[in-house]
């Protein structure tokens, strides 16, 4: 019997769903930070992923003709193109951003909106993340947003019309995993758009952690570009966001203060 015959295979994973669109991988990557485009073509392709971050303020993506381009070895016609506005620490730049991205791409209406509040924290400015959704929103855009794992915060982006919520884990690159389970919990419980872990991925566990808890999505860079072999730990954390979803279909045991046999006592000679 293989997977497709069998009979809980109605809970088995249809891929993620942004925007009208599907995907086959819940893992996103960014790509900045390694050592050359090689690298980041290996990486890549390793992750599985199916959409690609670019921050517009720091890589190449047809601004300079005389520069390598990153859609040389991350292609359009392979990848969905995140644009993002990483660097943006106000609603006006972020929007002048994203609307540059979409001349360079061709129309291109799925977007990355992250506004950070300072240079130390990279923490996200929520006023003005606010400010930009709602103008970028009504300027025809899909709006995926980086934001704080604030429940009430999440809800209002929804409210405004954007695609996805993407509250941190723990600040951008720190590798500290999840340090608030129960607050992204809550915004997974509230929500009816995808929600996605951004920030704060440090290893496998990490990302399996997240998608266990019922997320979406994880999207992760220096995780992965930063790891003394970028190419395994990018088929490391595939294999995790497959393994974290795969458990939160199944549906794990309750957590009790008490032991429980693995074979039944029922029927057995005293």
């Amino acid at each position: 019997m293989n997977l497709n015959d069998h009979p809980q295979s109605a809970s088995q994973d249809k891929g993620l769903t942004i925007a009208g669109k599907t995907y086959r991988s819940r893992l996103l990557v960014g790509s900045g930070k390694y050592r050359d485009l090689e690298e980041t073509r290996l990486a890549t392709e390793a992750s599985g992923a199916d959409i690609i971050t670019v921050a517009i303020r720091r890589v190449n993506i047809g601004q300079d003709p005389n520069a390598p381009s990153l859609l040389d070895v991350v292609p359009p016609s392979k990848f969905t193109i995140l644009p993002n506005t990483a660097g943006c620490y106000n609603a006006k730049d972020a929007v002048y951003t994203l609307q540059l991205a979409r001349e360079l791409l061709n129309g291109h209406k799925l977007v990355k909106l992250e506004v950070l509040g300072d240079e130390k924290t990279l923490f996200p400015n929520m006023p003005e993340t606010l400010k930009a959704a709602e103008q970028l929103v009504k300027d025809g855009f899909d709006v995926m947003v980086y934001c704080s794992d604030d429940p009430i915060q999440a809800k209002m982006l929804e409210g405004i019309g954007c695609v996805a919520v993407m509250p941190l884990a723990s600040l951008i690159g720190s590798g500290m995993g999840i340090l608030n389970p129960w607050n992204l919990s809550l915004i997974i419980e509230q929500s009816s758009v995808p929600v996605l872990v951004d920030a704060g991925v440090g290893t496998a566990s990490d990302a399996a952690i997240a998608m266990e808890l019922g997320c979406d999505g994880v999207l992760m860079n220096t995780a992965i570009a930063g790891a003394r072999d970028p190419v395994r730990m990018a088929r490391a954390m595939k294999l995790a966001i497959e393994a974290g979803r795969e458990a939160y279909l199944a549906g794990r045991i309750p957590k009790k203060f008490a032991a429980s046999p693995s074979s039944p006592m029922a029927g057995r000679a005293t």
